[in-house]
């Protein structure tokens, strides 16, 4: 991993990889749990013309990756499956992090079941599907189309955190 603090001419350390995704093991979707209620994830994708598609999305960080779900008839569903290149951001108590990395649809039912229970736990009551590669769910986020939706991990490839939590700092990493 090569890393370069951003922030060394104001004097503030270089941020420490695992402290930053301590933080993020930590993040649930719950209101009042961060930002001005709770903490929202940010998916961008390329649009076919080269534009930027940004859309909120229930993102996890498990296992050092982003995880969502969406329909596979969404604009960010055809956008990764034309090109995976993609940013997650979010923004916490501690700071702010953007994740550039690949998208890629997950297929395999015992990592579906595992994100499952997650969601679960984080209050989104979704189960997997007859097939074993997509969710159910009594609701889901308006403009998903109808079940099943589909799971997607994004691959890091670099990361830059600008942490406001003492001793703040700026830190970009490549993986």
């Amino acid at each position: 991993m090569e890393t370069k603090n951003l922030a060394a001419e104001e004097g503030l350390p270089l941020l420490d990889w695992n402290a930053v995704t301590s933080q993020l093991d930590e993040l649930t979707m719950a209101p009042e749990s961060g930002g001005p209620n709770r903490h929202t994830s940010w998916l961008t994708t390329i649009n076919a013309d080269g534009s930027p598609h940004i859309t909120p999305v229930g993102a996890l960080w498990v296992d050092g990756s982003w995880w969502f779900q969406t329909g596979e008839r969404t604009r960010k569903a055809r956008n990764i499956a034309r090109d995976p290149r993609c940013s997650m951001s979010v923004s916490t108590q501690g700071g702010d992090l953007v994740v550039e990395g690949d998208a890629h649809r997950v297929t395999d039912p015992a990592t579906i079941a595992t994100l499952v229970e997650r969601w679960n736990a984080h209050g989104w009551p979704c189960s997997v599907d007859e097939s074993g590669t997509g969710l159910t769910a009594p609701f889901n986020a308006p403009g998903l189309g109808p079940a099943p939706w589909f799971v997607y991990r994004v691959t890091a490839r670099s990361a830059v955190a600008l942490w406001n939590s003492e001793p703040g700092g700026a830190t970009r990493w490549r993986f």
